[in-house]
């Protein structure tokens, strides 16, 4: 149900679901202490500010007290979660996740829940550096290019990064959609799935806007300001499908040799797991995807790649870049003369 059409419909579904996609046992619940812990702890201030800023992700109408209560159990789920796992490090989007789970699970079941998910889907972002979260973003390309060659190449030329991503995958999207349904249902995806399948999802949404991105101008602020806003009206059970027919054509073993060329690449938990209880619950769902893609081919099709623009005459696009940039670098050198040119380019991820 969960990568079905709709998803799990309703949070009380998802009560009883999302437990058994983490293999986390419902009936033995973590007592919660948190609110000892603020004092003692190092991250206490910034959890503090962040929930504080974190008043639309609460219902629109739902009582002050009742909200300001939530936010309490908030602050006391993230607190103790990192006093149970010292070896996790708190970042800023981290309480956008633990807020989707306790409006849906409440505190007791959703501390159970993010804490699984903090030592397995979530670990990477939890490290003491960037580095394997930046690792997990160099996905992001490869996927784009092995489907859209003509997009890769044109972003490629506005050196436009993957940072516009960075809030997308480390908050499941909780930060950047309005709208609480569509957040919820992209957990479920989540949940059953593979921990990359984010970053699928991040790429089949830069591939939907394509024509968008190739009508920009071809530089990093403008191609960044387009795809840093995401529409609110996705049509997201389609993009839902496409990125998993995507992780079955491309799995991350066949794009791990493109992303490790990647600037700073590093091994990443996600693609190491150990705890082979949960991969195998997790695989689950990705048979089911592989299944259903397979499903809907003709037996003539099944060897061929359906969703792949074609790569002609990519030779004669990048020779024309590469015209357009030799041309660029010596009007540059020109203004140069006069001009020392040195933009600042500063990102506001969480406003």
């Amino acid at each position: 149900m969960a990568i079905s059409e709709g998803g799990l419909l309703t949070d009380e579904i998802r009560r009883k679901v999302w437990p058994k996609l983490l293999n986390v046992n419902t009936n033995d619940p973590p007592p919660i202490s948190g609110k000892n812990l603020r004092q003692m702890s190092k991250d206490y201030q910034q959890v503090l500010l962040d929930v504080r800023r974190s008043l639309r992700r609460f219902p629109p109408g739902m009582p002050e007290e009742q909200r300001e209560g939530l936010q309490e159990e908030l602050i006391d789920i993230i607190l103790l979660i990192l006093e149970r796992n010292p070896q996790l490090h708190y970042y800023q989007g981290y309480h956008d996740i633990v807020v989707t789970f306790l409006l849906v699970l409440g505190e007791r079941l959703a501390t159970s829940l993010v804490e699984k998910l903090s030592t397995h889907h979530l670990r990477d972002f939890m490290d003491p550096t960037m580095d394997n979260t930046k690792h997990i973003l160099n996905y992001l390309m490869p996927i784009i290019d092995q489907v859209n060659p003509e997009l890769h190449d044109f972003m490629q030329s506005a050196e436009v990064g993957t940072i516009f991503a960075l809030s997308w995958l480390i908050t499941w999207f909780g930060h950047v959609l309005s709208d609480f349904r569509h957040v919820v249902r992209l957990y479920d995806f989540f949940l059953a799935c593979h921990p990359l399948m984010p970053i699928y999802f991040a790429a089949v949404i830069v591939l939907y806007r394509e024509q968008e991105v190739l009508d920009c101008d071809c530089d990093m602020a403008s191609v960044h300001h387009l795809l840093s806003q995401i529409p609110q009206d996705l049509p997201y059970e389609t993009l839902i499908s496409r990125a998993g027919d995507l992780f079955v054509q491309f799995p991350p073993s066949e794009l791990a040799r493109e992303a490790a060329a990647q600037p700073q690449a590093e091994k990443t938990a996600a693609s190491t797991f150990k705890d082979f209880e949960l991969a195998s619950a997790q695989q689950r769902p990705d048979m089911v995807l592989r299944q259903r893609f397979r499903g809907l081919l003709r037996p003539d099709e099944r060897t061929k790649d359906v969703l792949t623009k074609p790569r002609t005459n990519r030779f004669v696009k990048l020779a024309v870049m590469g015209l357009t940039v030799a041309l660029g670098a010596a009007a540059l050198a020109v203004v140069k003369s006069a001009l020392e040119w040195a933009p600042k380019f500063q990102l506001q991820l969480f406003p």
